[in-house]
């Protein structure tokens, strides 16, 4: 039977479409660093290879069979050592040459919504140089823009923790969101589909005062949100570029500059943001009264 191949399976999103595929039943290949953070899951359809992306060595022959690559491969917080380009760029490419070699139908390959427009970011740069590559490669393609995953908004839930949000500017900006359980379902069905870009978000626009709201709800906490003005932003990006590294200014870059302007795509799924930070912060309070 046709197998699909998952790079990134270990990630935030890369479980989500294991899960997914797994449900239907459907053969993959799942690619991982570090198995253990899998085995927590039911995966009876799904045979788990452990190689490293960034050594195209250890990809040699994991494609045989393969019709159509998913990858999910990002940077993280945790790549120590690692850049960017090393990552989002180059691991991305290596899975993709091994891949040609191999002769996979289709290529699926999640980035970020605006990602060509926003280049100029260091989360993005990387991610955009390889779309470019795998649009050159030949092979029939999807590129998956997401509007931002939830998870990406704990840095709010964090701060509505102590009982306040700072926000920049009014606060009207809007995006849409989207959980990762949906996102997987968009990732796989672009397997049988022949659009070559797909940006997509989460079932409801919301303001960042909304999502400001709804953290602070989460906590049980009064509304209450600070808006600061723009030149407040432009200091904490100038001073972090000096200070920090590379994969903590990323983040933060993007962050900030997302706060700033509307990012909202076609609408899609079923599951709420609200629900995701009430489960966050349950989470939260049992891992507290568990030290």
């Amino acid at each position: 039977m046709t197998k699909i191949l998952i790079a990134g399976a270990s990630g935030y999103l890369g479980k989500y479409i294991l899960e997914e595929l797994n449900n239907w039943k459907i053969p993959a290949i799942a690619l991982v660093r570090s198995p253990e953070k899998l085995k927590d899951l039911n995966l009876a359809n799904i045979k788990i290879v452990q190689v490293e992306v960034t050594r195209p060595e250890t990809l040699r022959g994991v494609f045989k069979d393969v019709e159509t690559v998913i990858s999910t491969v990002g940077f993280t917080r945790q790549n120590d050592g690692f850049t960017y380009m090393d990552i989002d760029y180059q691991a991305n490419v290596n899975v993709l040459q091994e891949a040609e070699r191999a002769g996979v139908r289709k290529f699926i390959y999640v980035s970020v919504l605006d990602g060509d427009i926003l280049r100029h970011l260091k989360f993005t740069e990387a991610k955009e140089r390889f779309v470019e590559a795998l649009k050159a490669s030949g092979l029939e393609y999807t590129i998956i823009r997401p509007n931002g995953f939830f998870p990406d908004l704990r840095d709010v839930l964090y701060m509505a923790e102590k009982g306040r949000v700072l926000l920049f500017g009014n606060g009207d900006s809007k995006l849409n969101p989207i959980h990762g359980a949906d996102l997987a379902e968009v990732c796989i069905r672009a397997i049988a589909q022949k659009e070559k870009e797909i940006a997509v978000g989460g079932p409801d626009i919301l303001t960042q005062n909304e999502i400001a709201e709804m953290a602070l709800c989460a906590w049980n906490k009064p509304a209450n949100i600070v808006e600061l003005p723009g030149w407040i932003r432009s200091l904490i990006l100038k001073t972090a570029k000096i200070f920090l590294p590379e994969q903590r200014f990323g983040p933060l870059e993007f962050f900030l500059t997302l706060m700033t302007r509307d990012r909202i795509a076609t609408r899609y799924g079923t599951r709420r943001l609200q629900d995701f930070f009430n489960q966050e912060v349950q989470l939260i309070k049992q891992q507290s009264n568990q030290k």
